[in-house]
């Protein structure tokens, strides 16, 4: 692939100018620092050229995926992807990891959203920033009650897996119509990768084709079920308020059944979609409506929680901190059979910061020592080796060095004794 071309367009008329982007940039003139390959200026200078710009660059085709490696941040970045303008705060700190989610697997891929801003965002009816590819696929998506999002999303996987073992019953029984050898390619397929799954594809197009014409009760039954036959990834998606507080007993439950469901905590540390108030998540001393003297205890551990079941796969991960090792556990998080739970740091405007700099208070967030990167892989104890990934280093900076730039801090410092 060396001989093709790198560009970056941004949408004139959707871009909010949280300027989230330019501050990470990482490519710098050597002239002058602060000038990147990505900068701000105003709109209206440029905003017909670039809307043209925009068109042509929808017009290019999409890499292709089966070439792309997906363990490389550098590769995973040219992946299309199916969630997009979505109408969150400008420079959200949640929007982003389901933003790689959706490029990760998204056409594959079924949502059970609990309420709360990713709900809001997510599915701000009559638009959806959820979206499909030129294949016409993209992720399916709902949300359930609060309280109930883990159930319902625990439900959605034992529907899956029931339509999949009805249409494996109902290939085994028309192996005469179908073919021998392809049904056997069909229930023996390695989906473990994006070639296994395309080429399962492949052969779910060619079994449609098969069955077309064909006059008979199971075959019928067999076309409303036979996508099914490739692997879906549902994810059950939320903030803190849901997973650490009103939904906690449901994805306990779940955490507890061992099925092979996917769990994203955005947790931005508060209620944020309902005016911030304190949550189970929210840590010690932080201000928050209903906490306005400081939290008096301390954020309560999910990480640590789910760990103990001893055969979930646990992740926390802040991707301003670490965006390789974010990659890792959403591939490992969807790679397990079984249950896995993957807590994110989501900086937010509750937090009282320059947004801008959000992706820079994650990472200060890890070096001081208040969110430690880690992965907890049950796989790696079968194996005989230790579980636990710690995957950032000892602190490095004075805790206060993160804390107060926030204002749900320093909040505290200015009340008077």
């Amino acid at each position: 692939m060396g001989h093709l071309k790198y560009t970056l367009q941004v949408a004139p008329e959707d871009c909010t100018g949280c300027t989230l982007c330019v501050e990470v940039c990482p490519a710098k003139s050597k002239t002058d620092p602060n000038h990147r390959a990505v900068n701000m200026v105003p709109q209206l200078m440029i905003r017909e050229r670039e809307v043209k710009n925009w068109e042509f660059f929808l017009g290019l085709p999409e890499s292709d995926r089966e070439k792309l490696s997906f363990g490389h941040v550098k590769d995973v970045q040219l992946l299309q992807p199916l969630f997009e303008f979505s109408g969150a705060c400008s420079g959200c700190g949640e929007t982003p990891y389901i933003k790689l989610m959706s490029q990760l697997f998204g056409d594959r891929t079924i949502v059970s959203n609990a309420t709360g801003c990713s709900s809001i965002f997510g599915g701000n009816l009559p638009t959806t920033p959820y979206t499909k590819n030129k294949q016409g696929r993209g992720p399916a998506w709902s949300n359930s009650l609060f309280e109930d999002n883990a159930e319902f999303g625990l439900g959605i996987r034992l529907a899956q897996e029931k339509q999949t073992d009805y249409a494996h019953a109902l290939l085994r029984r028309l192996v005469q119509v179908a073919g021998e050898e392809l049904v056997r390619e069909i229930l023996e397929a390695d989906q473990s990768n994006e070639r296994g799954i395309h080429k399962q594809r492949d052969r779910v197009a060619r079994l449609k084709q098969k069955l077309q014409g064909v006059d008979a009760a199971d075959v019928r039954e067999l076309l409303v079920v036979a996508d099914s036959l490739v692997k879906r990834a549902v994810w059950i998606v939320g903030g803190d308020g849901w997973a650490y507080d009103i939904g906690f007993g449901g994805l306990d439950h779940v955490l507890a059944s061992g099925k092979n469901v996917n769990i994203l905590v955005l947790d931005t540390e508060v209620y944020s979609n309902t005016g911030g108030q304190m949550s189970k998540s929210t840590p010690r001393a932080a201000v928050a409506k209903f906490a306005a003297g400081g939290k008096a205890t301390a954020k309560k551990d999910l990480a640590l929680m789910a760990m103990d079941y001893g055969n979930v796969y646990v992740a926390r991960i802040a991707m301003g901190a670490g965006d390789t090792q974010t990659l890792k556990a959403f591939l490992e998080a969807e790679a397990y059979e079984g249950t896995s739970l993957i807590i994110a740091y989501a900086h937010c405007i509750a937090h009282g910061i320059d947004i801008s700099l959000g992706l820079t208070q994650q990472k200060l967030a890890v070096q001081s020592g208040h969110w430690p990167l880690f992965r907890f892989n049950p796989k790696l104890g079968a194996e005989g080796k230790n579980p636990l990934q710690l995957d950032s280093n000892p602190p490095s900076i004075p805790l206060e060095n993160y804390l107060y730039n926030e204002t749900r801090y320093t909040a505290l410092q200015a009340k008077p004794s």
